[in-house]
């Protein structure tokens, strides 16, 4: 392909209908590379913008910043490993297992984001804010729109599983929604249960078994172990704030 050929697809792909009509007469101008490089970043730039709007990820602590040395347990070497993004390509699923505060939310934040950068479409929820919004519809076909919602990102990332119980229904709609994805799209989970405490978090609910069974299924599973960094974080402020009021004494 010669670089004609090359500037009229990229002008292609961007639907410039206008400049394709009158290519003949454009083709060999100067602007024209410039222009269409122009819009490609453009567009781009509105992209991420949309996708990061849409996205919900909030604020997070960049992975440079995390603390590897306080997990007791954590494998770096794999959570590097998922930021680059390889799991996407093959539908994998992610779960992030470990004790409230050790930064899973945090990790989860990273690899969402890194997606994004990537021109993934990503969105990141919380296990209740989905549940609590997919049982709010009071009709099939409002489900169905929701349902088609949360099944169409190419990263879903469902936050903070296990740390409330729910109901038979709420378990259903999970099921659903994992079936949905699975070997389609990755899902990413972070939880503070086992899986074999599942049936605590969805207790009585019959699917639990085939939920889990979809959810790990070729999945990649990272578990993380250590005291709360936020708790730490806490008692550090009260320390210093305490040396502070020492200090300021005569």
């Amino acid at each position: 392909m010669n670089n004609s050929e090359a500037l009229r697809a990229r002008a292609a792909a961007l639907h410039l209908h206008g400049m394709l009509a009158h290519w003949p007469e454009v083709a060999t101008s100067d602007w024209v590379t410039s222009l269409l490089d122009w819009e490609e970043q453009e567009r781009h730039r509105r992209s991420l913008e949309r996708r990061l709007k849409d996205a919900h990820i909030g604020r997070f602590k960049p992975l440079c910043d995390f603390d590897w040395a306080w997990p007791k347990r954590c494998d770096h070497a794999a959570v590097e490993a998922l930021m680059a993004l390889d799991f996407l390509s093959d539908a994998t699923n992610v779960v992030l297992v470990g004790p409230n505060g050790v930064g899973k939310s945090t990790l989860a934040q990273n690899i969402a984001h890194q997606a994004l950068l990537a021109g993934h479409t990503v969105l990141f929820t919380s296990a209740g804010q989905l549940l609590g919004d997919l049982c709010a519809l009071d009709s099939d076909s409002a489900l169905r729109r929701r349902l088609r919602h949360y099944a169409r990102p190419q990263l879903l990332v469902i936050d903070e599983v296990g740390y409330l119980s729910y109901s038979n229904r709420h378990a259903d709609l999970m099921f659903e929604l994992v079936s949905r994805r699975y070997q389609v799209r990755s899902t990413l989970i972070t939880t503070n249960r086992p899986f074999a405490e599942w049936r605590e978090v969805f207790p009585n609910a019959a699917c639990v078994v085939s939920l889990i069974d979809r959810l790990i299924h070729n999945a990649e599973i990272i578990a993380i172990d250590g005291d709360s960094y936020r708790l730490k974080e806490a008692r550090e402020r009260t320390e210093q704030r305490a040396r502070q009021r020492r200090g300021g004494k005569p």
